[in-house]
């Protein structure tokens, strides 16, 4: 037979000695004894936590599910006594009867401690343990009942509760906008006093009317519509001139850029002595004012003739005509002004000009614009940017589509768009007399039914089918009253704070006014002295 290599050879086995092997065994009968002596079961240590862990995951599922679910439950009739005690506490603490209000709200605890106590322990709740607090409880709410807190009662109360609450937040909902409206319409006294200074300025400083005449030598700028005309309609000269401004300092050919202001008679010399004190990098300003337009007059302007209207008049400027159901910003009477409703005249007011891109007083201009003077708006007469995409902003929301009229010339899903940054062309406006389609349905609305907020409405239906959509990032609104996205306003051509929160009011959201003021000099004497900062 082959034998094998020394490497795989069985070890010797060597055998103990007798007297070891005689004291493992006699260790090992000594430790049978003491266990059989202690009574214990004998089992592996891993199997110790394993059998309560078991036993616990069973009694826990039988608490939450087939006890709660049970018809006879213990812990289930508990739970719906308090909750039909915790609202007998809210009515008895109405009724000012605070004694049993103290008693029902103690017997919850009592309650609640037994359910507790049985969660920590994982085992189901006992009739036995159970049964007094379950009657006492009873007692109580069966004493509610009689104390007419029945359910019937309780839920009659809860729905008064509940009106009076919805009452008390649509009073201070009112409230708050009739405010923030008239916070929006206020004029600071900073405002104030730029104003009353620069009319000082203006009749008393012969200086400054000796550099406006200077600057009237550039006359020939204002009708060569080789050059970049601009539009502003307003009363607020330094929320104008921050739009010149920025709209200058954006601009690669300032010297291309002529501005077209309109104001009233108010604030026609102190708009004419600011913009004659200060420079805008050779920007051209003419200043003009509505009053001096013979043209407009009650037999041309619905606007003005339905201004000689006592009942518009009340409706505007009293409130009182329809017991003040109509919301405090649908009766401002800004929305008759003719600053506003200049928009719809603007070939009048420049009946040389061809093109011309308008400018709200509330924007900012970060991009150079002379590029809006070569879009192709497609023989339409209006350019600007579409607001659709939020459903908020498409024609039913402007319009009163219950009136016939409406609902048989317009698309309720039409996209509306803005005012704030347009580019007008006027010869195509002319051409289609769009003046006379404004005059339309003005005349149409005499009585408020077609639309009662603002400009936009007339403006949706008189350029309705004549408007060419621009691209978003011209125009970014939404500063005035909302959150907008960061890289749209850094991609944003103009930024309108559109909304109550102008920039130049304490209204104003913070984290915008920056984009604003950076255009305001506060180092200027006459800003100093009206305590701008």
């Amino acid at each position: 037979m082959r034998r094998r290599p020394v490497d795989f050879r069985r070890p010797v086995r060597r055998r103990f000695p007798n007297v070891l092997w005689w004291v493992l065994c006699g260790v090992a009968v000594l430790l049978f004894i003491f266990v059989l002596s202690k009574g214990s079961q004998i089992e592996s240590r891993p199997t110790i936590p394993q059998r309560p862990y078991r036993h616990d995951r069973i009694m826990e599922g039988l608490n939450i599910t087939e006890e709660m679910l049970s018809p006879d439950s213990v812990a289930r009739q508990l739970s719906d006594q308090i909750s039909l005690a915790k609202a007998f506490v809210v009515i008895a603490k109405e009724s000012n009867n605070l004694q049993f209000a103290w008693e029902l709200s103690a017997q919850i605890r009592n309650s609640q401690i037994l359910l507790s106590n049985a969660a920590i322990r994982r085992t189901p709740l006992t009739t036995s343990e159970s049964e007094t607090s379950i009657r006492d409880m009873a007692v109580l709410l069966y004493q509610a009942q009689q104390l007419h807190y029945d359910s019937a009662t309780m839920i009659m109360r809860l729905k008064a509760r509940i009106q009076a609450l919805e009452e008390q937040m649509s009073s201070v909902s009112e409230k708050s906008s009739k405010y923030g409206q008239i916070a929006a319409e206020e004029v600071p006294k900073s405002l104030y006093c730029l104003g009353v200074r620069l009319t000082t300025e203006w009749f008393g400083n012969v200086n400054i009317q000796r550099k406006l005449q200077e600057k009237k030598q550039l006359d020939m700028k204002l009708k060569d519509n080789n050059l970049y005309h601009f539009c502003v309609f307003s009363d607020n000269i330094l929320a104008t001139s921050v739009v010149v401004n920025s709209t200058a300092l954006n601009s690669n050919n300032p010297d291309m850029v002529v501005f077209h202001l309109v104001t009233d008679e108010i604030n026609y010399a102190p708009m004419k002595a600011w913009f004659a004190m200060n420079d805008f990098r050779g920007v051209t300003v003419e200043v003009q004012k509505f009053d001096d337009f013979s043209w407009l007059n009650a037999s041309y302007v619905p606007v003005l003739k339905q201004l000689q209207d006592s009942e518009t008049q009340s409706y505007y400027f009293s409130g009182n005509s329809d017991d003040g159901r109509t919301p405090i910003k649908f009766r401002n009477p800004k929305y008759l002004s003719m600053l506003n409703h200049l928009r719809f005249y603007i070939p009048e007011v420049f009946p040389a000009l061809k093109k011309v891109v308008f400018l709200d007083d509330d924007v900012v201009v970060q991009k150079d614009l002379s590029a809006l003077f070569t879009i192709d708006l497609n023989s339409n007469v209006n350019g600007a940017v579409e607001t659709c995409m939020e459903t908020f902003h498409r024609y039913h929301k402007y319009l009163n589509y219950s009136h016939p009229l409406i609902r048989a010339h317009f698309d309720p899903d039409a996209c509306g768009w803005a005012f704030g940054m347009n580019v007008f062309d006027l010869v195509e406006w002319r051409k289609r007399n769009v003046t006379g389609i404004y005059h339309y349905w003005q005349e149409r609305n005499v009585d408020r039914t077609l639309w009662k907020l603002g400009t936009l409405p007339p403006g949706l239906l008189t350029f309705y089918g004549l408007t060419e959509p621009l691209d978003s990032s011209w125009h970014v609104l939404g500063l005035g009253y909302t959150n907008v996205d960061p890289q749209a306003i850094e991609k944003g051509a103009v930024l309108h704070f559109n909304g109550n929160s102008k920039p130049w009011l304490k209204i104003g959201i913070e984290k915008y006014k920056p984009l604003w003021e950076k255009h305001v000099d506060y180092s200027h004497y006459l800003l100093q002295q009206c305590n701008f900062h």
